[in-house]
């Protein structure tokens, strides 16, 4: 092999970012190449799985059209490629049929998005570059003479220089109380036990209409699952008297009976407020101040982290507040008191406030708000319906005033906008093994995720309306899924509701699989598994050590560790594998003009394949570790390659 030969392994957003950045760091070679781009994807190359193009419009996404970008430049006059390109919102818009930055996309039309940028990063290729898209399953990458052969789901075996495993979600074995519940459905042929993945990869279209389906979990893939078992058999939402949803009934539905720890579906995201650039720099929750406290050491996520993040948290809450009752000047003085009483410690961020005058503001409680029902007992179904249609009508009521003004949306926005200082401090065994499993992962990222990760407004509407029309049941808090052997069915009830338990004939598990190597049954990650090519992460930090289930890599670019201890620096993982090694893998995009992680974590990869090359311009390399503001602008990273 003359040219240099690089594969990209799955073409959801993370693999479509690696393949835009070395074809934009090819762009700049001033010399002859002689290279081979190969993108294999076994559902759809650009789009992937999760954004595959031939499914409903019925599957949202839930990041506003506006803040979505696959290009790591913008449009700067010239034709779109890589490097610089339409927005998700300004190519819908050119498109047609846009319903401005604000709107949510069905996640089929991202896909299409997706595809357009594949097309323009392969038409805009420099001379001496080719790109071959493959659709077909990539089943065993393995070392052969010095370079990867990568057999083919086809027969062909394809031979490269450098492989990038962006692979996406996983599909594991089940086990536990899952195992349980399918091997139930085995011993009953009239049960059927729906395994957790994408909601437009079940066989939902299989469940008979009128009967009753149980759905385990109460978060984003419920919606899907909702929407697939009501507008997806012929039913529609239309608008009722003040800011209401109607459900008409197609007559095919089932009826939905679900649940989950909480009891209550995810919250709505706030009316969307901020601009597609616009980037939340924190007071006091950033990694410097976190560890000028903590100096040495791994670090106690719920003694030296949270509490500065909850006062982040409280400062924004607080501040909102100020702005709308006492106007801008008192908020702006209150944030100079609590960023100057940060120098002593974690500064009372609540009390500063009612020094100022704010009144009548109770604190955030993060347990409270992501679990309303937990010390409550219902005396029946309808007295829990009662509550829940009181929480749901005031998340909904909170979420209109939007996430600027919404004093809790505001505030709980900041668990988002922050994210990447936690993964600062908490990636590659930031923390105590113990903390990292217990109060991080155990405690902390499901409440994150609760009231952090929430759909369109439109979603909480639409329970309310199924809930009108009885084809929706949420059965409370502390949901059990049990089996009834003698009965030969599942039975969901809650122990917080007397007379909550219902039989189905159908369970749905709404939840997407926790990334775990040791788990996963694809055939391609089976194999680097049992090779030893791959090997899980254990955080040894602090004590006896934890094994995540993520993918053991080093830190940018990201090389997979195998079992001996040893780096394979022609190989690169990315993404949703290495969750748990490295946090929040499961993001799809970056800000428009905006350098995050996502374009950092790509642009190193492509940096490091193309290195061999001996080109002047992967002079420039990427820091491993993002130290600042977590974003940059394309055009700040454009002077600090021409300064370097």
């Amino acid at each position: 092999m003359s040219a240099t030969r690089i594969a990209v392994i799955g073409s959801g957003p993370r693999g479509m970012m690696v393949l835009e950045r070395l074809a934009a760091r090819l762009a700049e070679h001033p010399g002859p190449l002689d290279v081979r781009l190969f993108l294999v994807d076994a559902v759809e190359p650009g789009a992937g799985q999760v954004y595959r193009t031939d499914q409903p419009d019925w599957f949202l996404m839930n990041t506003v059209a506006g803040q979505c970008s696959a290009y790591s430049g913008e449009p700067d006059g010239g034709p779109a490629r890589a490097g610089a390109g339409p927005s998700f919102g300004q190519w819908w818009e050119a498109a047609g049929n846009y319903p401005g930055p604000d709107g949510y996309a069905p996640r089929a039309q991202y896909g299409r998005y997706l595809r357009s940028v594949l097309t323009e990063v392969g038409r805009t290729l420099p001379p001496g570059v080719t790109l071959r898209s493959i659709r077909e399953r990539a089943e065993e990458v393995v070392r052969v003479d010095g370079r990867y052969r990568i057999a083919l789901s086809g027969g062909e075996r394809l031979d490269v220089d450098r492989v990038v495993l962006t692979t996406g979600h996983s599909r594991n074995r089940l086990t536990g109380r899952e195992g349980e519940l399918a091997a139930h459905a085995r011993r009953h042929p009239r049960l059927r036990y729906i395994q957790g993945e994408s909601a437009a990869d079940m066989p939902l279209h299989e469940i008979a209409p009128g009967s009753a389906v149980g759905v385990i979990g109460l978060g984003l893939s419920f919606y899907d699952v909702m929407a697939a078992l009501t507008i997806g058999r012929g039913g529609r939402f239309t608008p009722g008297e003040a800011g209401t949803l109607v459900y008409h009934p197609s007559g095919d539905e089932p009826v939905i009976v679900a649940g989950s720890r909480s009891g209550m579906p995810l919250p709505a995201r706030g009316h969307n407020q901020k601009p597609p650039r616009y980037s939340y720099r924190p007071v006091l929750f950033t990694p410097e101040r976190v560890r000028s406290h903590q100096p040495r050491g791994p670090l106690d996520f719920k003694s030296h982290v949270f509490p500065w993040l909850l006062a982040e948290i409280e400062l924004v809450h607080c501040a909102t507040a100020l702005r709308r009752t006492l106007g801008p000047e008192v908020a702006e003085r209150f944030g100079e008191q609590v960023e100057l009483a940060a120098g002593q410690g974690v500064p009372p961020v609540a009390a500063i406030a009612r020094r100022l005058g704010l009144e009548d503001l109770p604190p955030i409680d993060i347990d409270a708000l992501a679990r309303p029902f937990a010390h409550r007992t219902f005396a029946g179904p309808e007295d829990f319906e009662r509550a829940l249609r009181e929480e749901i009508g005031q998340d909904l009521a909170n979420a209109a005033e939007g996430n600027v003004d919404s004093p809790l949306k505001a505030a709980l926005d900041v668990m988002r906008d922050t994210r990447w200082v936690i993964r600062d401090l908490v990636d590659f065994s930031g923390l105590t093994g113990r903390s990292h499993q217990e109060d991080f992962l155990g405690w902390y990222v499901p409440r994150a995720s609760f009231l952090a990760a929430g759909p369109p407004r439109e979603r909480l509407q639409q329970v309310l309306a199924l809930l009108d029309r009885g084809l929706l049941r949420i059965v409370g808090p502390r949901t059990r899924f049990d089996t009834d052997p003698a009965g030969g069915r599942y039975v969901v009830s809650s122990p917080q509701v007397p007379g909550s338990a219902v039989p189905v004939t159908t369970l749905v598990d709404a939840r997407i699989p926790d990334p775990d190597l040791r788990r996963d049954v694809s055939p391609l990650t089976a194999r680097l598994r049992e090779s030893g090519a791959w090997t899980t992460y254990v955080n040894h930090s602090g004590g006896a050590g934890y094994d995540t289930g993520g993918v053991a890599v080093t830190r940018s670019p990201f090389h997979p560790v195998d079992r001996d201890g040893g780096v394979d620096e022609g190989m690169y993982v990315l993404g949703i594998p290495t969750e748990h090694t490295r946090w929040f893998m499961q993001v799809g995009s970056s800000r428009p003009g905006m350098w995050s992680d996502f374009v950092h974590d790509a642009d190193a990869i492509a940096a490091h394949a193309l290195r061999a090359l001996g080109r002047a311009e992967t002079s420039w390399t990427p820091t491993p570790e993002l130290v600042g503001p977590g974003v940059e602008t394309a055009a700040e990273r454009s002077r600090e390659r021409r300064a370097g």
